[in-house]
Protein backbone atom coordinates (compact mmCIF):
# COMPACT_ATOMS: atom_id res chain seq x y z
CA UNK A 1 0.00 0.00 0.00
CA UNK A 2 1.36 3.39 -1.01
CA UNK A 3 0.35 5.53 1.95
CA UNK A 4 2.00 8.66 0.61
CA UNK A 5 -0.02 8.41 -2.62
CA UNK A 6 -3.30 7.86 -0.75
CA UNK A 7 -2.49 10.72 1.62
CA UNK A 8 -1.43 13.10 -1.16
CA UNK A 9 -4.52 12.39 -3.27
CA UNK A 10 -6.77 12.98 -0.27
CA UNK A 11 -5.20 16.30 0.65
CA UNK A 12 -5.16 17.45 -2.98
CA UNK A 13 -8.82 16.51 -3.27
CA UNK A 14 -9.87 18.57 -0.25
CA UNK A 15 -7.86 21.63 -1.23
CA UNK A 16 -4.29 21.50 0.10
CA UNK A 17 -1.46 23.00 -1.93
CA UNK A 18 1.26 20.70 -3.28
CA UNK A 19 3.88 22.26 -0.99
CA UNK A 20 1.72 21.80 2.09
CA UNK A 21 0.98 18.21 1.12
CA UNK A 22 4.66 17.34 0.89
CA UNK A 23 5.54 19.03 4.17
CA UNK A 24 2.61 17.48 6.02
CA UNK A 25 3.40 14.02 4.71
CA UNK A 26 7.00 14.32 5.87
CA UNK A 27 5.82 15.39 9.32
CA UNK A 28 3.31 12.56 9.50
CA UNK A 29 5.73 9.89 8.28
CA UNK A 30 8.40 11.03 10.73
CA UNK A 31 5.98 11.10 13.66
CA UNK A 32 4.53 7.64 13.05
CA UNK A 33 7.99 6.17 12.45
CA UNK A 34 9.62 7.07 15.76
CA UNK A 35 11.31 4.17 17.56
CA UNK A 36 8.88 4.29 20.47
CA UNK A 37 5.96 3.32 18.21
CA UNK A 38 5.79 -0.44 18.09
CA UNK A 39 2.08 -0.67 17.25
CA UNK A 40 0.70 2.84 16.72
CA UNK A 41 2.70 3.37 13.56
CA UNK A 42 2.23 3.42 9.78
CA UNK A 43 1.47 -0.32 9.73
CA UNK A 44 -1.56 0.37 11.93
CA UNK A 45 -2.60 3.20 9.62
CA UNK A 46 -2.28 0.89 6.60
CA UNK A 47 -4.45 -1.77 8.26
CA UNK A 48 -7.14 0.81 9.01
CA UNK A 49 -7.06 2.08 5.43
CA UNK A 50 -7.54 -1.47 4.16
CA UNK A 51 -10.77 -1.60 6.16
CA UNK A 52 -11.66 1.89 4.98
CA UNK A 53 -11.29 0.86 1.35
CA UNK A 54 -13.46 -2.20 1.93
CA UNK A 55 -16.29 -0.20 3.50
CA UNK A 56 -15.84 3.18 1.81
CA UNK A 57 -19.27 2.91 0.17
CA UNK A 58 -20.88 2.71 3.63
CA UNK A 59 -19.52 6.13 4.60
CA UNK A 60 -21.35 9.41 4.21
CA UNK A 61 -18.14 11.43 4.61
CA UNK A 62 -15.22 9.29 3.40
CA UNK A 63 -12.74 12.18 3.14
CA UNK A 64 -13.26 13.16 6.77
CA UNK A 65 -12.88 9.56 7.96
CA UNK A 66 -9.76 8.93 5.88
CA UNK A 67 -8.21 12.17 7.16
CA UNK A 68 -9.10 11.10 10.70
CA UNK A 69 -7.42 7.73 10.17
CA UNK A 70 -4.16 9.42 9.24
CA UNK A 71 -4.21 11.70 12.29
CA UNK A 72 -6.04 9.78 15.03
CA UNK A 73 -2.77 8.63 16.68
CA UNK A 74 -0.58 11.52 15.58
CA UNK A 75 0.09 12.38 19.22
CA UNK A 76 0.85 9.20 21.13
CA UNK A 77 2.61 9.20 24.49
CA UNK A 78 2.09 6.21 26.76
CA UNK A 79 2.32 8.44 29.83
CA UNK A 80 -0.51 10.76 28.71
CA UNK A 81 -4.28 10.38 28.74
CA UNK A 82 -5.15 13.15 26.27
CA UNK A 83 -3.48 11.78 23.13
CA UNK A 84 -6.70 11.66 21.12
CA UNK A 85 -7.65 15.21 22.05
CA UNK A 86 -4.17 16.48 21.16
CA UNK A 87 -4.26 14.54 17.90
CA UNK A 88 -7.65 16.03 17.03
CA UNK A 89 -6.43 19.54 17.82
CA UNK A 90 -3.37 19.01 15.66
CA UNK A 91 -5.43 17.67 12.77
CA UNK A 92 -7.62 20.78 12.81
CA UNK A 93 -4.63 23.08 13.17
CA UNK A 94 -3.09 21.97 9.87
CA UNK A 95 -6.34 22.36 7.91
CA UNK A 96 -6.32 25.54 5.78
CA UNK A 97 -9.23 27.91 6.38
CA UNK A 98 -10.95 27.53 3.02
CA UNK A 99 -11.09 23.79 2.61
CA UNK A 100 -13.87 21.35 1.76
CA UNK A 101 -13.95 19.22 4.88
CA UNK A 102 -16.17 18.99 7.94
CA UNK A 103 -13.84 20.09 10.74
CA UNK A 104 -16.23 19.17 13.55
CA UNK A 105 -16.62 15.64 12.21
CA UNK A 106 -12.83 15.20 12.03
CA UNK A 107 -12.43 16.48 15.59
CA UNK A 108 -15.24 14.34 17.00
CA UNK A 109 -14.12 11.25 15.09
CA UNK A 110 -10.55 11.38 16.36
CA UNK A 111 -11.67 12.05 19.94
CA UNK A 112 -14.05 9.07 19.71
CA UNK A 113 -11.09 6.70 19.29
CA UNK A 114 -10.27 7.23 22.97
CA UNK A 115 -13.34 5.61 24.55
CA UNK A 116 -14.55 3.58 21.54
CA UNK A 117 -18.19 4.12 22.56
CA UNK A 118 -21.18 3.96 20.22
CA UNK A 119 -21.72 7.27 18.43
CA UNK A 120 -24.83 8.87 16.95
CA UNK A 121 -22.82 9.47 13.77
CA UNK A 122 -22.47 6.19 11.90
CA UNK A 123 -19.28 7.28 10.11
CA UNK A 124 -17.60 7.58 13.50
CA UNK A 125 -18.74 4.06 14.41
CA UNK A 126 -17.02 2.78 11.29
CA UNK A 127 -13.80 4.58 12.26
CA UNK A 128 -13.93 3.06 15.76
CA UNK A 129 -14.36 -0.40 14.27
CA UNK A 130 -11.49 0.07 11.84
CA UNK A 131 -9.33 1.03 14.81
CA UNK A 132 -10.33 -2.03 16.86
CA UNK A 133 -10.26 -4.68 14.15
CA UNK A 134 -6.89 -5.90 15.50
CA UNK A 135 -8.77 -7.35 18.48
CA UNK A 136 -10.29 -10.01 16.24
CA UNK A 137 -7.06 -11.23 14.62
CA UNK A 138 -5.93 -14.84 14.80
CA UNK A 139 -4.31 -15.53 18.17
CA UNK A 140 -0.71 -15.55 16.89
CA UNK A 141 -1.17 -12.10 15.35
CA UNK A 142 -3.04 -10.91 18.43
CA UNK A 143 -0.09 -12.00 20.60
CA UNK A 144 2.25 -9.89 18.48
CA UNK A 145 -0.10 -6.94 18.96
CA UNK A 146 -0.01 -7.52 22.74
CA UNK A 147 3.79 -7.55 22.70
CA UNK A 148 3.89 -4.35 20.68
CA UNK A 149 1.56 -2.58 23.11
CA UNK A 150 3.68 -3.77 26.05
CA UNK A 151 6.78 -2.28 24.42
CA UNK A 152 5.01 1.05 23.99
CA UNK A 153 4.26 1.01 27.73
CA UNK A 154 7.71 -0.18 28.76
CA UNK A 155 8.11 2.80 31.10
CA UNK A 156 5.72 0.97 33.45
CA UNK A 157 6.76 -2.07 35.54
CA UNK A 158 4.81 -5.29 35.07
CA UNK A 159 2.65 -4.94 38.18
CA UNK A 160 1.38 -1.56 37.00
CA UNK A 161 1.08 -2.46 33.34
CA UNK A 162 -0.72 -5.75 33.86
CA UNK A 163 -3.37 -4.31 36.18
CA UNK A 164 -3.93 -1.29 33.93
CA UNK A 165 -4.12 -3.34 30.76
CA UNK A 166 -6.49 -5.88 32.33
CA UNK A 167 -8.75 -3.05 33.53
CA UNK A 168 -8.87 -1.55 30.04
CA UNK A 169 -9.63 -4.91 28.46
CA UNK A 170 -12.39 -5.70 30.98
CA UNK A 171 -13.98 -2.39 30.04
CA UNK A 172 -14.41 -3.71 26.49
CA UNK A 173 -16.06 -6.88 27.77
CA UNK A 174 -18.46 -4.92 29.97
CA UNK A 175 -19.92 -3.13 26.96
CA UNK A 176 -22.81 -4.78 25.15
CA UNK A 177 -20.67 -4.78 22.02
CA UNK A 178 -16.98 -4.18 21.33
CA UNK A 179 -17.71 -3.21 17.75
CA UNK A 180 -20.19 -0.51 16.81
CA UNK A 181 -21.43 -1.48 13.35
CA UNK A 182 -23.64 -4.46 12.59
CA UNK A 183 -21.12 -5.63 10.00
CA UNK A 184 -18.20 -5.82 12.41
CA UNK A 185 -20.34 -7.26 15.20
CA UNK A 186 -21.38 -10.12 12.95
CA UNK A 187 -17.88 -10.76 11.63
CA UNK A 188 -15.59 -10.08 14.57
CA UNK A 189 -17.38 -9.71 17.92
CA UNK A 190 -17.06 -13.31 19.08
CA UNK A 191 -13.39 -13.62 18.05
CA UNK A 192 -12.46 -10.35 19.74
CA UNK A 193 -14.09 -11.38 23.03
CA UNK A 194 -12.26 -14.71 23.00
CA UNK A 195 -8.92 -12.96 22.40
CA UNK A 196 -9.52 -10.37 25.11
CA UNK A 197 -10.56 -12.99 27.66
CA UNK A 198 -7.45 -15.00 26.84
CA UNK A 199 -5.17 -11.97 27.22
CA UNK A 200 -6.76 -11.10 30.58
CA UNK A 201 -6.13 -14.64 31.79
CA UNK A 202 -2.44 -14.21 30.92
CA UNK A 203 -2.24 -10.87 32.70
CA UNK A 204 -3.78 -12.00 36.00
Amino acid sequence: MNLEKIYSELLLNIGFSANDIQKNWQDLEKTYSTKSRHYHNLTHISAMIESFETYRDKLQNPNEILFSIFYHDFVYLASKKDNELKSAEYALAILPENISINRQLVFDAICATQQHQHNDIEDINWLIDFDLKILAKDWEDYKIYCEQIRKEYRIYPDFLYKSGRAKALKHFLENEFIFQTDEFQNLYEEKARINIEKEISLLT
